[in-house]
């Protein structure tokens, strides 16, 4: 297929072979990132993309939807069985829209939501100011405790007692501890909340048991399939069975016009791939290879926010080396590994500077990496925020970056 592209745009199979040589020849950390399979990606570009499909299956606005229902319908019972859940709707297009058809269905704009603050660890659409979140809803941003950096369950609940959100949110992109989805649920029992999931992050943990389900505590849960779960881009929202028929008409015709069968198609396989055994292997290895990363970063006297992780995920706390999360991520992709700059919790720096950094597992686990490589790789991103101006120690990581990325290869398939 590729020769195909190389043919038409010669441009644009450039870049993307230069792109696959990017990942192949660097060591990906950001947490939200994964390798697909081929299968994955083979559905994903395959002939579906061809069909449009307004509706849901069996309730179509356009003929010749045969195919494309079974599709769907196949993506629908994996995700229900995958996570405990009584429906399933798997059109959103992305994990945000997932969350925009999720409120449109439980809430009316102005109504009163309790998300994470983004700076502690939130996401863009549980309640920013500068997102639909935060322009449509009333926003009371709970935060993390001060000192531990951990979720304060007894500040949380006073402050849904104290302000009775309509609906509170328990999801993060950037906190690194398993979350209480039960302590949540009483807590929004008590108020008269809706209490909603986005399991974006972890989405993939779950699946392969290496975190608690949501359900039955959430009535609503949202996700994404492309980091954790290994899938193509794209989002899928579960709930209850009294929510069906509102989430449903919240996301066709509420938001989304025809959905994208292609990606329906690979968010399918995904979930077939995902209630593998081998998936429940690799999810444990993911959390123990973060678990070990953590352990590294520590020995070299590195800072991590709440102390370590129990997910994917770390977030490293660079204020007393005297670099900012943009200079460490600048100065770690010269050398071939790529995180992300990241705020800390009460960071005195803008968003676009950070005091920290984040990190994850999931995508160097799908390469094949182990502990070994995680201590490692701990002691390359110490050195380098160390001495991110040091072209000996540089020139010195990278050369180990390539052997270490040799010794795993990408995608061998597409030559």
């Amino acid at each position: 297929m590729q020769e195909f592209l190389k043919q038409v745009d010669p441009e644009i199979y450039g870049l993307a072979r230069q792109e696959l040589e990017r990942q192949r020849n660097g060591l990906e950390l950001i947490p939200s990132e994964n390798f697909a399979s081929l299968a994955v990606m083979q559905a994903q570009g395959s002939v579906l993309t061809n069909k449009y499909s307004e509706g849901y299956p069996g309730k179509r606005y356009y003929g010749g939807n045969q195919f494309i229902d079974e599709c769907e319908t196949l993506a629908i019972n994996r995700a229900k069985k995958i996570f405990h859940a009584d429906h399933a709707n798997v059109q959103p297009h992305s994990g945000s829209q997932a969350n925009m058809a999720a409120y449109f269905a439980l809430l009316n704009p102005g109504d009163k939501i309790m998300g994470l603050n983004l700076s502690h660890g939130g996401h863009l659409t549980h309640g920013s100011q500068v997102n639909f979140s935060g322009k449509l809803y009333k926003v009371v941003p709970y935060n993390v405790h001060p000192k531990t950096h951990l979720l304060d369950f007894d500040e949380i609940e006073k402050l849904a007692v104290q302000e009775k959100p309509r609906l509170i949110v328990a999801g993060f992109t950037a906190y690194p501890r398993q979350v209480d989805f039960k302590r949540f649920a009483e807590i929004a029992q008590k108020v008269g909340a809706y209490f909603m999931v986005d399991m974006a992050h972890i989405a993939g943990l779950i699946a392969g048991g290496a975190h608690p389900q949501p359900f039955p505590y959430a009535d609503v849960v949202t996700s994404t399939t492309h980091k954790t779960l290994r899938g193509p881009r794209g989002a899928f929202i579960l709930c209850k069975k009294e929510f069906q028929e509102k989430i449903d008409k919240a996301v066709f015709p509420g938001i989304q016009g025809g959905p994208f069968d292609h990606v329906i198609a690979a968010k399918a396989v995904c979930f077939k791939e995902a209630m593998q055994p081998e998936f429940a292997q690799y999810a444990k290895k993911v959390v123990e290879n973060a678990k070990a990363l953590a352990e590294s970063l520590v020995e070299e006297g590195m800072t991590l926010v709440s102390g370590g992780t129990d997910t994917h995920l770390i977030v490293v706390d660079l204020t007393s080396l005297k670099i900012t999360g943009k200079e460490a991520q600048n100065a770690l992709d010269e050398v071939g590994i790529t995180v992300n700059k990241n705020t800390i919790p009460y960071d005195p720096l803008s968003p676009f500077v950070t005091s920290g950094i984040r990190l994850g597992t999931p995508a160097l686990t799908t390469r094949g990496m182990g502990k070994s490589q995680m201590k490692e790789i701990g002691k390359m991103i110490s050195e380098i925020c160390r001495s991110p101006n040091d072209s000996a120690v540089k020139e010195r990581v990278r050369k180990q970056v390539a052997e270490m990325t040799r010794q795993f290869p990408l995608y061998p398939e597409l030559g």
